[in-house]
């Protein structure tokens, strides 16, 4: 008869490290007095409501266009698009009934259209071109970023979450490269996915056909331990699209999937833990610097709007949070 493993401790949190963690912009000082340290409600809120006045999000918020747009563009491959903004002011917690955020996102959502050129110059195509912002494109990898964002905002993406449920591939997952002929999910494309689908249900769309989508997505995930292949059971070293190394954290992730940016998609989702995510935890643990703290191992090549990190091979804030709140959701499983 199986027995119960003992629970996990709760990771002892060093004060020093949690110094340097509040040491820090608004955007994650509110993050580590809501996640690490439980300070009362009233004080996280307050401590956030900076972000749309002081550091980083207000020098996000002070670069938008007269067109509504960041770098007029809805997406490139820069990094400083509108889409990419966005990305970066939910990830720093952006209130989004903040007077600040209702006021650029509904510019964005009035303003900024889709254009039918591609990053390197060539044309992609006339399905998606002159689509508002929240009403996407066509590549699930886009779409779910742009749905994530969305509803994060609280604008509709009835029309993203609709394409993406149908673009579902039987294995669970999504993948850009479907159109292309391509039946096999990848986890790239599935995260973002994932995201957009978990935030569309927490801001209230609570549709059956949705959360059994993210389920099965989501187990796409699980079966894989988070960074193995189903078929030979071997860690997948490198992406073969990006290049990209899952094992090697990186902020901001974009549309690139690592380790730690699934292991947080489960936080939030409210998964329990089991042992399919065992490794991959420690994993997490095993890049632990002797003083507490992680490093930023990646960077992705393209123009930050604002630095918001050390710089790559550097001690990260941002990593330190995130993997902090990974081992503590861990160590709470029954």
């Amino acid at each position: 008869m199986a027995t119960n493993s003992p629970k996990r401790q709760a990771p002892k949190l060093n004060s020093s490290v949690i110094q340097w963690l509040l040491d820090s912009d608004p955007s994650i000082r509110w993050q580590v007095m809501q996640d690490l340290i439980g300070a009362p409600a009233e004080e996280v809120a307050a401590e956030r409501t900076k972000i749309a006045t002081e550091g980083w999000g207000a020098r996000l918020l002070a670069l938008q266009e007269s067109d509504g747009s960041w770098a007029g563009a809805a997406w490139n491959r820069g990094w400083d698009s509108t889409m990419h903004v966005l990305m970066l002011l939910r990830d720093l917690g952006l209130d989004p009934a903040s007077d600040e955020a209702r006021r650029a996102v509904s510019r964005v959502r009035d303003r900024v259209r889709w254009q039918g050129w591609d990053w390197d110059g060539t044309w992609r195509g006339l399905e998606f071109v002159g689509n508002p912002f929240f009403a996407g494109e066509v590549e699930p990898c886009i779409n779910g970023q742009v749905g994530a964002v969305g509803a994060y905002f609280g604008q509709d993406v009835q029309r993203i979450v609709d394409r993406l449920l149908r673009e579902q591939l039987p294995d669970g997952g999504w993948n850009c490269e479907a159109e292309n002929g391509s039946t096999r999910s990848s986890f790239n494309t599935t995260i973002c996915v994932l995201e957009a689908l978990l935030a569309y249900e927490l801001a209230g769309g609570n549709r059956a056909e949705v959360t059994e989508s993210r389920l099965r997505g989501q187990e796409y995930l699980l079966e894989r331990r988070m960074f193995r292949r189903l078929s030979t059971g071997e860690v997948i070293e490198r992406d073969r699209k990006g290049d990209t190394v899952w094992t090697r954290f990186a902020f901001p992730t974009w549309w690139h999937y690592d380790v730690l940016r699934g292991l947080e998609y489960l936080r939030r989702a409210g998964v329990a833990p089991d042992e399919r995510v065992a490794e991959a935890i420690g994993l997490v643990e095993s890049k632990r610097a002797g003083d507490g703290r992680w490093l930023l191992e990646t960077r992705y090549p393209g123009q930050m709007p604002v630095e918001i990190d050390e710089g790559e091979g550097k001690l990260s804030r941002w990593n330190t949070l995130r993997a902090l709140r990974v081992l503590d959701w861990y160590s709470a499983r029954d």
